[in-house]
């Protein structure tokens, strides 16, 4: 053997580690989390783009009106007011909005779940910048799922920004290692 050979079989060439699978696990779980939400936005868009409909508007609140809650009743009238103050032609926003929502936690959802890096950013960016909205709404008008919502995406972007930051030295170092 050259002596070249026997380097390339004393040291072979560094990769990056892999992940450890304890990281994929969670970056798997909050890709999951983000494509229910994605499917539950769709929903969402779909009834709003129904609703739109002039018939199909006055069904829902006519639905509303003669539906039979015993302990809600408040609840159900307080909806019938809230829907006909709305209008059906506001429909078409909330459906529009959603749809755009739905299409960035698909994005966030399937780039985790292919394990690519600049998703774990993406997601990062896309979470924190509704952490002060969520922050707001809690403090004003709290409720428990507020809460929760606002404690789980801090958690989310704390996680990815370890697991990113964790990934960016292991590539650092990998890159290193080639190189000397």
């Amino acid at each position: 053997m050259s002596e070249i050979e026997n380097i390339a079989v004393a040291q072979p060439a560094a990769r990056p580690a892999p992940r450890t699978s304890s990281h994929r696990a969670g970056l798997r779980v909050i890709a999951t989390y983000e494509i229910i939400k994605t499917v539950c936005l769709l929903l969402v868009a779909a009834a709003a783009f129904h609703l739109n409909h002039e018939q199909n508007f006055e069904r829902l609140v006519h639905w509303l009106e003669h539906l039979s809650l015993s302990d809600s009743n408040g609840l159900r009238w307080r909806m019938v007011s809230m829907l006909q103050d709305f209008g059906p032609s506001r429909f078409v926003a909330v459906g529009l909005v959603a749809l755009g929502y739905a299409v960035l936690f698909g994005i966030e959802g399937v780039g985790l779940l292919m394990g690519k890096y600049w998703a774990e950013w993406f997601t990062v960016i896309a979470t924190a910048s509704l952490i002060p909205i969520e922050l707001y709404e809690t403090l004003h008008r709290f409720g428990w799922l507020k809460l929760a919502a606002l404690v789980g995406n801090v958690a989310i972007v704390v996680y990815l920004v370890r697991v990113a930051l964790q990934t960016r030295e292991t590539r650092k170092v990998a890159a290193h290692a080639r190189t000397h």
